[in-house]
């Protein structure tokens, strides 16, 4: 088959369950030019290459065929987060932003919340109580995350469900079903994320006069030497620490549950010795990772990458699950080895882009399958498997995953 078509076939929901065959496929052919002129890279030393290129961007004005709802949207005064710039002024609010969140300049934050998020873990756990079979994603790997970071921001917890409706829109208008007009997913994703800003924003403006110890009132707080958010800044902000802030983090507890149901000697060994679990969550972000690939890249300039050029402006799609599984870099790739060494995998990333909030997302995934597996027997199993998946290829994850336990 063409590999022209690679990326149609990538992201068809039909390969939701394992599209690791066409990542096989695609390392095969180093760099794939698709038929609608984007490149798809998926070896490992390519990726991280192009990770850590300064003439590689993140900013959609780079691209060719610029987004023109983007520029209607900017026009009307919606600020893009700084995922989406490129530096300085990427430096300069990612900057801004780590100030209060953790290393170097508030280091104790997030191992302050271990004891919290353990509880959190507990109490959900005890939910289970008297059933024989639970949603590990409704029932703790959603509600872990969204409660950690709701109270790590400071949003009241019954506004937690209107934030899930906006999240949910924003993340289908990643989605690359062909069915549907792909300005209209992404013009409806802008509208839940602009109304998500203004929430965060107004809630922001409201710690200027009654500041908490929520991240919120210290974004608003502490200008810090890079100076202060701007008030639209700080919405784009705000939104991009909510969404990442859970969404990954529910597939990586996801996908982490579901291997270790899938492999019960791997999950033997880490309910004997749960000191290896730091390990094991380091091997699932390999084996399995939350963001499966980065769509949104282009070179500023014409590139060669693996013998192949591509163009200036070109859409650049690094497929990082399949840099993942590259066996020039990984010895036996395709096994879990919740012991594996030299695992510098790109679950997180790499670079000036690499995942902002990857020290939080650790701690809990370590917190919540150390739990899990305390509570759960070596003989649950999902009661259909593969389980349904959500719909998006790049933040890939079960919707549900039913369990008798």
């Amino acid at each position: 088959m063409s590999t022209e078509t690679l990326f149609r076939r990538i992201t068809d929901y039909a390969a939701r369950p394992d599209p690791y065959p066409l990542y096989a496929e695609l390392r095969e052919h180093g760099v794939a030019r698709q038929e609608d002129g984007s490149y798809l890279v998926g070896t490992y030393d390519e990726v991280v290459q192009l990770l850590h290129d300064p003439r590689i961007s993140s900013d959609a004005h780079s691209r060719a065929d610029v987004d023109e709802e983007l520029l209607r949207a900017e026009a009307d005064g919606m600020t893009p987060a700084f995922i989406g710039l490129d530096d300085p002024e990427h430096e300069r609010l990612r900057g801004i932003a780590m100030r209060p969140f953790g290393p170097p300049h508030s280091p104790g934050r997030i191992d302050a919340l271990q004891d919290d998020i353990a509880r959190i873990a507990q109490e959900l756990i005890d939910g289970f109580d008297g059933r024989e079979e639970v949603d590990l994603v409704d029932d703790f790997a959603y509600p872990l995350p969204v409660t950690v970071i709701g109270r790590l921001l400071g949003i009241p917890s019954g506004d937690m469900g209107q934030l899930r409706r906006w999240t949910d829109i924003v993340i289908a208008s990643l989605d690359f079903d062909p069915g549907e007009d792909p300005a209209v997913k992404r013009r409806r994703g802008r509208e839940a994320g602009r109304e998500m800003a203004d929430y965060l924003g107004d809630l922001a403006a409201s710690r200027r006069d009654h500041p908490s110890d929520d991240l919120l009132s210290a974004l608003v707080g502490d200008p810090g030497p890079e100076g202060a958010f701007r008030h639209e800044e700080l919405k784009s902000t705000a939104a991009l620490l909510l969404i990442a802030g859970h969404e990954t983090t529910v597939n990586l507890i996801t996908n982490g549950a579901l291997t270790l149901m899938r492999h019960p000697e791997a999950a033997a060994r880490l309910r004997n010795d749960p000191g290896l679990m730091p390990s094991a969550v380091e091997e699932l972000l390999r084996y399995e990772p939350p963001v499966q690939l980065l769509p949104q890249r282009s070179p500023l300039t014409d590139i060669e990458v693996a013998g192949v050029t591509v163009p200036r402006g070109a859409p650049l799609i690094l497929v990082l699950a399949a840099a993942n599984r590259d066996p020039l870099r990984f010895p036996e790739p395709d096994r879990f080895d919740p012991a594996r060494r030299d695992n510098q995998h790109l679950g997180f990333g790499s670079g000036i882009h690499s995942c902002f909030g990857a020290p939080l997302a650790r701690v809990e995934a370590r917190i919540a399958l150390t739990a899990l597996l305390a509570r759960i027997g070596a003989d649950a199993h999902p009661v259909e498997d593969p389980p349904p998946y959500r719909r998006s290829p790049v933040l890939r994850g079960p919707r549900h995953l039913l369990v008798r336990h």
